[in-house]
């Protein structure tokens, strides 16, 4: 149990290969009430690196099993994005005054994670109408819903 709790939203903006099942996240937004900001620069890094770490769960970050053995036991083999990969990204703080937190201030760390994939996934959705409920969504889940779209007729 906590005294207060943030609140946090995001939309994504992403394109979709629907010949590899690539997908790329072009932009992401956040807007979190984080009650009086007491330093707006770290929060707005925080989110930044919130989004990166959501886009991962979303995305691509996997521990594989094989018989009790990891099969990518390196962070070069396990998928977490880079500066590179992310995209655009904007931090909206929505001020509030919390009389429990000091100065009248909430978290301003995790929510940012938890509403990523979510937002991914519905951005994917938008894109090209198909929705995948499982992450990572890896670009063989996304050919195989897209595939499965077009037997269907529901792209017709």
């Amino acid at each position: 149990s906590s005294p207060t709790y943030s609140f946090c939203t995001q939309v994504a903006e992403v394109e979709v290969n629907p010949h590899t099942g690539q997908v790329n996240v072009l932009n992401s937004i956040v807007a979190h009430d984080c009650g009086i900001p007491i330093n707006p620069m770290d929060i707005e890094g925080q989110t930044e690196g919130c989004l990166a770490t959501s886009q991962g769960m979303a995305l691509s970050e996997d521990i594989l099993w094989d018989k009790g053995q990891m099969l990518n036991p390196s962070f070069a083999d396990y998928g977490i994005p880079r500066a590179c990969d992310t995209g655009g990204m904007r931090t909206i703080i929505v001020e509030s005054h919390d009389p429990d937190g000091p100065f009248g201030a909430k978290d301003a760390g995790e929510p940012p994670v938890h509403v990523g994939p979510g937002a991914i996934a519905n951005a994917i959705y938008d894109a090209v109408g198909i929705r995948i409920k499982e992450t990572p969504i890896t670009p063989d889940k996304v050919l195989k819903a897209l595939q499965q779209k077009e037997k269907s007729g529901a792209g017709t």
